[in-house]
C-alpha cells in the first residue's frame, strides 16, 4: 500500500441547487468562470500537481460531464445511481482510486497562489495523520459567507469552531470508509480522526473564492485578474 497520496478525487455529482437557473440543464462542474469550466480549473490544479491518477463522481446531468472529459484519458468516472454525498461517494470510488491516502477536491472553487494539492503534499506525514485540510482564515477567502470550521493547536491538529474555513482540499486516508453504509459526509471521518488526534490542518496563503452561488461567478474572475491569471 502506497503511503504519498498519488490519485485525486474530484466531487463533481451535486445538484448545485445554490447556483439556481445556472444550473437547471447544466451541472455546476459544467459552469464556466473566465472562459474555462469549474471542473477544469480543478483538473489543471491536478494536472499541476503531477497527480497521476484523477476520479470524478457523477450524478447529476453526469452524460454532460462525461461527455466534457471524453478526451481526457487520464481520468476515471465513478458514476452514482443516487447521491452519496462526499463520505459516500469517495467509498463508491475506491477501486479507482486504489488503496491508500488520497486528495479529495471540490470542484466549485477557484484558486491563486500555490497549488493546493503541491501544498499538502509537502506537509503530509502518514506516521501521524490520517487527514490533513487545506485551511484559510474566514476574512482572507472570496464568495464565502458564515464563520469558520476549525482550529488549529500547537501540533497542527484540528478542532471543531473556529476562525479558520475548510477550502475543499485534502489529503486522507480512508481506510475503513468501506464499513460505513449508504449515504454519508466526510465530516463523519474527521470527527473520529479529530477523537483520535489523527486529523491535521495547514494553511492556503494564496487566494481561494467560493464558487457555489452565482455572485462567486464574478468574485472568481476579479481575483484571477488581479492575481493576473486571466
Amino acid at each position: 500500500m502506497r503511503h504519498d497520496p498519488d490519485a485525486v478525487m474530484l466531487f463533481a455529482a451535486g445538484f448545485g441547487t445554490r447556483m439556481g437557473a445556472l444550473t437547471a440543464t447544466r451541472p455546476k462542474p459544467l459552469v464556466p468562470v473566465a472562459g474555462r469550466a469549474l471542473i477544469d480549473h480543478a483538473l489543471a490544479l491536478a494536472d499541476g500537481a503531477g497527480v497521476a491518477r484523477k476520479v470524478v463522481n457523477l450524478h447529476y446531468l453526469g452524460d454532460q460531464i462525461a461527455a466534457h472529459l471524453a478526451g481526457r484519458a487520464d481520468v476515471a468516472l465513478s458514476w452514482e445511481p443516487e447521491i452519496l454525498e462526499t463520505g459516500g461517494g469517495l467509498r463508491a470510488a475506491l477501486p479507482l482510486l486504489g488503496p491508500g491516502p488520497v486528495f479529495t477536491l471540490n470542484t466549485d472553487a477557484v484558486w491563486t497562489g500555490e497549488n493546493p494539492l503541491s501544498r499538502l503534499r509537502s506537509g503530509w506525514d502518514p506516521a501521524h495523520m490520517r487527514a490533513l485540510l487545506l485551511l484559510a482564515p474566514a476574512d482572507r477567502v472570496t464568495g464565502h459567507s458564515g464563520k469558520g470550521d476549525f482550529a488549529l493547536d500547537d501540533q497542527g491538529r484540528i478542532t471543531r469552531g473556529g476562525p479558520l474555513v475548510y477550502l475543499g482540499a485534502q489529503i486522507v486516508n480512508p481506510a475503513g470508509i468501506e464499513m460505513i453504509p449508504g449515504a454519508f459526509s466526510l465530516n463523519r471521518l474527521w470527527d473520529a480522526m479529530i477523537a483520535g488526534g489523527t486529523a491535521h490542518g495547514m494553511l492556503h496563503h494564496g487566494g481561494w473564492c467560493d464558487v457555489g452561488r452565482p455572485e462567486g461567478i464574478a468574485l472568481a474572475e476579479a481575483m484571477l485578474q488581479e492575481a493576473g491569471r486571466v
